[in-house]
């Protein structure tokens, strides 16, 4: 498989020779083998496990987002990414920087989903009216 990893700025990996991923989603861990299936699955922030036969298996924490497999194609796209091979600090860092949202962006969200719901619930009654 190819592994792609997108941040809203940037391109942060470009992997080839995958032979397994596996990444943390709401009902839990989610696993992709080469010949799976093509999906999409919303991520959680977490850790994303990737193997390959040159650097074995790379733990790389990230932030939510959602992924997409399409033929031998993974595509990620998340808002924040951290490298790196001690697991233990990458799990710090999804505790520290991702889950723990500070107040004004918990705000922010919630306004944002007030609104969608509002829109939502509008449209659907313009189009029954």
């Amino acid at each position: 498989m190819r592994l792609k990893i997108l941040l809203p700025y940037q391109v942060y990996a470009e992997i080839d020779d995958v032979s397994r991923i596996v990444v943390e989603t709401p009902q839990g861990s989610f696993g992709l083998l080469p010949r799976r299936l093509d999906c999409v699955a919303a991520l959680e922030p977490g850790i994303l496990t990737y193997e390959t036969k040159a650097q074995g298996e790379v733990y790389i924490a990230v932030d939510e987002g959602i992924l997409v497999k399409a033929g031998a194609d993974v595509l990620v796209s998340v808002r924040n990414a951290i490298g790196g091979t001690d697991l233990g600090t990458l799990r710090d860092a999804v505790a520290r920087d991702f889950v723990n949202l500070d107040e004004n962006e918990r705000q922010v969200r919630a306004v944002l989903a007030r609104l969608e719901s509002g829109f939502v619930r509008h449209f659907t009654e313009y189009h029954r009216g």
